[in-house]
């Protein structure tokens, strides 16, 4: 048998982007290039550490960003039915409980919230704020 059926080439496709970024200059005149590092950056753990820095570059997670649509369309809903309670809203509130239902799916657990509905769409806006 030979050693190459056990040993595969090794394929690192992340490195090879990485070094075909870095060829085309993708990689010069980065903001803090040269800079140390600071200590909290070693200290704790990673996934903190991730989070900081993920934070500090303006990047929110997807149920966050779920969240506030929900928020938006809720209140959107809840000033029109006030306005006339003859619209038909049943099919706009499905469609906000699907994206409640993958918000709770993605979301830290103690924020997860229920299903709306026309009945609840006040204390809805109250939950989702």
């Amino acid at each position: 048998m030979s050693d190459d059926k056990l040993n595969p080439p090794y394929n690192d496709l992340i490195g090879d982007i990485l070094k075909e970024y870095t060829k085309k200059g993708g990689m010069d005149n980065l903001p803090g290039q040269g800079k140390p590092l600071s200590q909290e950056y070693f200290s704790g753990d990673t996934f903190q550490h991730f989070q900081r820095i993920a934070k500090d570059a303006g990047y929110k997670p997807h149920w966050l960003n779920l969240q506030h649509e929900i928020r938006d369309e809720v209140i959107e809903i809840a000033a029109i039915h006030a306005a006339d309670s003859t619209t038909d809203l049943e099919s706009r509130i499905e469609s906000i409980n699907e994206k409640v239902f993958e918000y709770n799916k993605s979301c830290p657990p103690p924020m997860q919230k229920g299903s709306i509905s026309l009945r609840n769409i006040e204390a809805a806006i109250e939950r989702w704020k």
